[in-house]
């Protein structure tokens, strides 16, 4: 299940500590202040021409985020490190990892000499994507400001947003320009578990009717309905539902999110009020006591008057037989699970009768995954399983909002993966009535 020092130079935190150590006294002082007047004259310069202001010594770049792991600046990717080499094998000689990836940073190997033997390693350039999880994880600790997080409030009326990809998306919602792919990789992995949902019963959704998209005509019937909800303004009728329902299920780091990340779904539909509803043992992590807390009744917490968060600290399965959750209707109910493994011996019963659940509320069912394979097992498990009673409505298809920020599994370091890169859905087939003469 996916989880969560062979450069032998000195480690880049030290270098500036030891650049300094000659730096005391008078004449110190002296090359100081001739440094600050040529810093002075430098920015005179810049201001006469127009020319853009130097870069700030926090802007990340390559070269001042990449440290090795087990040298780090930060004792969590230290630990993680330590966690690699406790637990991981060698993908080469099946022995503890003892060897840290010179290009990538990150320990991978059990020796130099299985390291360099590692062809498939090498030609698949491997290391440049260990490469970015480590620079990423270390501009995420980084200090520096995130500007990024600043997320824009209510959208304008007169401004449609395109939710072609991120691009056009951050830009027709007023987002701070994303520069760098550092900026992207913090911002995108937050907003992919919102926007997934978003994107796809959007009215300006980029995924299309078939033979165009992956979206089937018994998905357009299941996203008309959830769109009758989600835009009043456009019906006949004021009367005013019940909240639009979101049950997250077996919800784990989503439900560890800031509201504010959620907020951009009452953004997009401003006319709706939305229950989050978040399902499942790891749903509700009690932040002061540091760890996930067990209730037999929902804990409830409301973070303006469009949006609430609902945490269920208990399987669907033992929810739905209780009838908890009654009634569902498909035109306010949707299920997401965000990289389910349905397969998994610890996990499979519960899953089983959980699906079985979710088939039988008619309601639309999304699923997202952590790349093709790991989507298309989950598929080709409820289609051996389920399909007499299960209509597919959206094709296993690419995400057009997956993030961009590559993650790691200590427990394989060869393993990589990113959030939310792929998404299909299902729902429980609808049987039409047949007249008999």
């Amino acid at each position: 299940m996916l989880a969560q020092s062979a450069a032998r130079t000195l480690p880049q935190p030290l270098q500036p500590l030891l650049a300094s150590v000659s730096c005391s006294g008078p004449a110190a002082a002296a090359t100081t202040a001739a440094a600050g007047s040529r810093r002075q004259f430098g920015n005179f310069i810049r201001s006469v021409l127009c020319l853009d202001p130097p870069e700030s010594p926090d802007y990340p770049t390559v070269e001042n985020r990449f440290h090795p792991w087990d040298s780090s600046p930060c004792p969590d990717l230290r630990m993680r490190a330590a966690t690699i080499r406790a637990k991981a094998k060698c993908p080469v000689t099946h022995k503890d990892i003892n060897f840290t990836c010179p290009l990538s940073g990150i320990p991978t190997h059990h020796s130099l000499e299985a390291w360099e033997e590692d062809t498939q390693y090498h030609e698949s350039k491997k290391y440049e994507i260990l490469k970015k999880v480590n620079i990423y994880e270390h501009d995420l600790r980084s200090g520096r400001p995130f500007p990024e997080f600043d997320f824009p409030t209510n959208q304008k009326r007169d401004n449609l947003v395109n939710l072609a990809n991120w691009d056009t998306y951050f830009y027709t919602r007023g987002f701070l320009s994303m520069d760098t792919e550092f900026q992207l990789a913090v911002v995108t992995k937050m907003l992919s578990f919102p926007m997934t949902i978003a994107s796809v019963f959007h009215q300006f959704s980029p995924y299309f009717l078939k033979p165009k998209g992956p979206l089937h005509v018994e998905g357009l019937k299941s996203l008309a309905a959830l769109r009758y909800s989600l835009y009043p303004q456009y019906r006949l009728s004021t009367y005013r539902d019940r909240p639009i329902r979101l049950f997250l299920l077996n919800a784990r780091s989503e439900s560890l999110l800031p509201p504010h990340v959620w907020k951009e779904l009452t953004y997009l539909f401003p006319s709706v009020t939305f229950e989050l509803h978040f399902v499942g043992p790891q749903s509700y992590f009690d932040r002061e006591k540091k760890q996930y807390l067990v209730s037999d009744r929902p804990i409830v917490k409301r973070v303006d008057d469009t949006l609430c968060f609902v945490y269920h600290t208990h399987d669907f399965n033992v929810m739905h037989e209780a009838g908890d959750f009654f009634p569902y209707d498909p035109y306010l109910d949707m299920f997401i699970a965000y990289h389910p493994q349905f397969t998994e011996p610890d996990v499979g019963e519960m899953w089983h009768k959980t699906i079985k659940g979710l088939l039988e509320s008619k309601c639309p069912v999304f699923v997202t995954g952590f790349h093709e394979q790991n989507l298309s097992k989950n598929f080709d498990y409820l289609v051996e399983n389920f399909s007499d009673d299960m209509d597919v409505i959206f094709d296993n298809e690419k995400n057009l909002f997956g993030s961009t920020k590559w993650e790691l599994n200590d427990l394989n370091p060869q393993e990589v993966f990113q959030y939310n890169q792929r998404l299909f859905g299902i729902r429980g087939k609808r049987y039409h009535a047949v007249h008999k003469n």
